[in-house]
């Protein structure tokens, strides 16, 4: 169970990095879009996991391997934004959220 401190951070970080991936389009490349569907923030604040939805979501798995590889300088970014609400930026990890494909694909099978 999170308490209200890990909901309020995880808000204020997911925020942040939907618009940081707003401003920085060279991550999905042209033609693709990037969520930021949710943030789980440990019970001591010092990780965050953050679930991306990329569209399309065959882009998904390298978009997330060029955010691991971009993750000091992402939360680098995200310090300057957060970092006089927040003692410690949170380490940043970065998952594919894939229940929109669920949501689809179970669809798809009801329709049939």
């Amino acid at each position: 169970m999170d308490t209200t401190r890990q909901l309020k951070i995880a808000r204020l970080i997911q925020k942040e990095l939907a618009e940081y991936f707003r401003r920085e389009t060279g991550f999905a490349g042209p033609g693709s879009m990037i969520s930021v569907t949710q943030v789980r923030i440990s019970p001591d604040l010092s990780q965050a996991r953050s679930y991306i939805s990329v569209f399309p979501s065959s882009k998904a798995p390298e978009v997330v391997e060029l955010m691991e590889s971009q993750t000091k300088m992402i939360r680098y970014e995200l310090g300057l934004k957060i970092g006089k609400q927040v003692r410690h930026i949170p380490e940043l990890r970065f998952y594919v959220d894939d229940s929109l494909d669920y949501v689809e694909k179970i669809s798809d099978l009801l329709k049939k």
